[in-house]
């Protein structure tokens, strides 16, 4: 696959735990190189689970992965029960290039550094990581998946907890490593504006384990997304851009519903 910039592939992939209710059936579904995919649905719809299939971390109840080696996937919150520093942190990252009961070396540090750099982290390398805010937690774990140079790197909800700012630093930085390193890029999120940011394609997990996919300007229509989320939504034309806004049923002081 040298010339070809799929980096990732599933092949009518369909995923079930009790062979009833299915997350996803019969998916065909590519990332590729210098590509960023974004994965949106309810809660409970699959998007976790899709993920951990195209990491490796899962079989799929049917179909096949074409998965990666190189891949590195970054959860929404680091679960270490230790005050470890940052730099230790990004050296997990580093665990397949290092020697079966071995230590990290000089390179292995280096490229922690390196990591750490291309997020904006490199100041914090000796801070301890529960001492961090949630969006420096996230950009270090985004490190620890870099400092594996992989090709691929797989982000569950990386902005779901983040305020304003901390969501567009971490949108903003995908965007970058996908321009810059050429990685394939997938994420999970709510946030159907996260998509419009930095997203050249989408995967709608809707209803009845049903998908759509495709390029983000294609999917991302106010039809599609009232289907996903089962809300009105519209959207808002600013500048060149589009924004996505739910209309939530308004509620007075006294109870009336409105809208």
């Amino acid at each position: 696959m040298a010339s070809d910039p799929t980096t990732l592939r599933l092949k009518g992939a369909s995923q079930s735990y009790d062979g009833e209710r299915w997350q996803f059936r019969a998916l065909d579904f590519d990332l590729r190189a210098g590509e960023i995919t974004a994965i949106l649905g309810p809660n409970g719809r699959g998007k976790s689970t899709l993920l951990r299939v195209l990491a490796g971390l899962l079989k799929p109840t049917a179909g096949t992965v074409e998965s990666n080696p190189r891949t590195g996937f970054v959860p929404q919150e680091f679960s270490g029960s230790f005050p470890y520093s940052v730099l230790d942190v990004v050296l997990m990252g580093r665990a397949r290039h290092v020697a079966l009961f071995g230590t990290p070396g000089k390179v292995d540090v280096e490229k922690a550094m390196e990591a750490l750099d291309a997020t904006g982290m490199a100041g914090y390398a000796a801070r301890s990581i529960s001492a961090l805010s949630g969006g420096e937690r996230q950009l270090v774990l985004i490190a620890r998946a870099l400092a594996g140079e992989n090709a691929v790197l797989l982000l569950d909800e990386p902005a779901s907890a983040l305020d304003l700012k901390n969501q567009d630093i971490v949108l903003s930085l995908l965007g970058r490593l996908a321009d810059s390193q050429k990685l394939a890029i997938a994420f999970t999120t709510h946030q159907p504006n996260h998509a419009t940011a930095v997203a050249d394609k989408v995967l709608l997990m809707l209803d009845g384990a049903q998908t759509v996919f495709g390029a983000t300007d294609a999917v991302m229509t106010e039809a599609n997304l009232e289907a996903l989320y089962g809300i009105p939504v519209r959207a808002t034309r600013f500048s060149n851009e589009t924004a996505f806004v739910p209309l939530f049923r308004q509620r007075d002081r006294r109870g009336a519903t409105h809208g």
